[in-house]
């Protein structure tokens, strides 16, 4: 019989669902205590087994993360892990795939992902912070603004995150160079580069979107030469992983003056620590890794793992396979 461990929280709002897609599914829940459960009977956690793992965030995240992830790796029988996460530089996936079970991402958080980059950028252009600080101290000033209409913006990842900002970009009137592997036409891109053209692109880039997977080519791409490369009063935004940007280098460029802003919600320490100078930097706006965080990501994730679960049920190909050789490159 087939096993599938999942979260107590991320159960209730699929149970019935399950049932439908996957009637004779041994459903093991494990509760915020690490305690598993099958129809109710305790199970031993060295016993669970599951062939199959509904990840949602909360289960690698909330108070019995670390069993969750115990109960999935020592499992002989894993087959298949569904992420909630988009993406896959975590140790714990490349255990994953190196004990041969299929790792599916999720792209849930695509929308609230390139929702934050629009504003971060028009935050920046439309002067916020100038605004704020006359409201808070009342006082009545016009300034100028910059517009998106014509800035060429390089968006280095072209993944659904990417596009997702492409979309939102160019409704503004932007236009949009994509960075990805794939160099076949892309509607939503006026052009595509790869990896080895940024030192050519970056110079033509008012605004640079940091959104590539985390592996050994992109480890620290934005990199000194990178800064030193970027267009005078352009915005670097990073929303894909700390470690994709040189920090020292950052700093320094930004002392330079360019880029002219950074817009992170992304370090290569989380929690950024307090003694960090990004926290009181004036050409920083930061979140804390948290741009995703939106009301219709969790929706959209469990949408993905049911429609995945249909198809490893019946066969079928899965949605968002992470190929292996990207999950154990070095």
């Amino acid at each position: 019989m087939t096993r599938l461990l999942i979260y107590a929280p991320a159960y209730a709002p699929v149970a019935a669902e399950i049932d439908r897609l996957a009637p004779d599914l041994d459903v093991l829940v494990m509760d915020d205590a690490g305690a598993i459960t099958l129809r109710g009977s305790p199970v031993d956690a060295a016993d669970a087994a599951p062939d199959i793992v509904w990840g949602d965030h909360l289960a690698f995240l909330g108070p019995a993360s670390r069993a969750f992830a115990s109960a999935m790796l020592r499992s002989p029988a894993l087959t298949w892990v569904q992420s909630a996460a988009a993406g896959f530089d975590h140790p714990m996936f490349r255990q994953i795939v190196a004990k041969g079970a299929r790792l599916s991402v999720s792209h849930g958080q695509a929308v609230g992902i390139a929702d934050y980059v629009l504003w971060g950028v028009l935050d920046h252009f439309q002067n916020g912070d100038g605004w704020r600080a006359d409201q808070a101290a009342r006082v009545w000033r016009q300034r100028g603004f910059r517009e998106v209409m014509g800035s060429n913006w390089l968006i280095v990842g072209f993944g659904a995150i990417g596009q997702g900002v492409a979309v939102r970009a160019r409704a503004f009137g932007a236009s949009v160079t994509g960075v990805r592997r794939d160099q076949s036409p892309h509607p939503l891109a006026d052009r595509l580069g790869t990896l080895a053209d940024l030192p050519a692109l970056a110079p033509l880039a008012d605004v640079v979107v940091l959104c590539a997977p985390l592996g050994p080519a992109t480890r620290r791409l934005a990199d000194a030469a990178f800064f030193a490369a970027m267009k005078p009063g352009s915005v670097l935004v990073n929303v894909g992983r700390g470690a994709l940007v040189d920090e020292a280098a950052l700093l320094a460029a930004l002392e330079a003056g360019t880029p002219e802003h950074a817009v992170l919600d992304v370090f290569a320490v989380e929690p950024l620590p307090r003694e960090s100078p990004f926290w009181s930097h004036p050409r920083v706006s930061l979140t804390p890794h948290a741009s995703g965080m939106t009301g219709g990501q969790n929706s959209r994730n469990r949408e993905l793992f049911l429609d995945n679960l249909a198809r490893f049920v019946s066969g079928r190909p899965l949605l968002n396979l992470a190929d292996p050789a990207d999950v154990l490159a070095e």
